[in-house]
């Protein structure tokens, strides 16, 4: 399967996460793939390239300052 730059951002900051983080994340899409019931919904004008950036930056972040407290 191959991801658009915008998928493959997702999957990035969804990695950073904690598991059980991540798992509400996953829950939570799985509940909005769920309520568009087979329509397709564009996203493009809800996250900016911008706003995706701070969630990456975000996300890596609260990952490094994790991983700084479990060393």
């Amino acid at each position: 399967m191959v991801l658009n730059a915008q998928e493959e951002s997702w999957i990035n900051i969804v990695r950073a996460l904690p598991p059980a983080e991540a798992g509400k994340v996953l829950n939570w899409a799985v509940e909005l793939a769920n309520l568009a019931g087979g329509r397709k919904i564009d996203w493009s004008d809800s996250w900016s390239d911008k706003d995706l950036a701070d969630a990456t930056k975000a996300a890596v972040q609260r990952f490094e300052n994790l991983e700084r407290q479990d060393h």
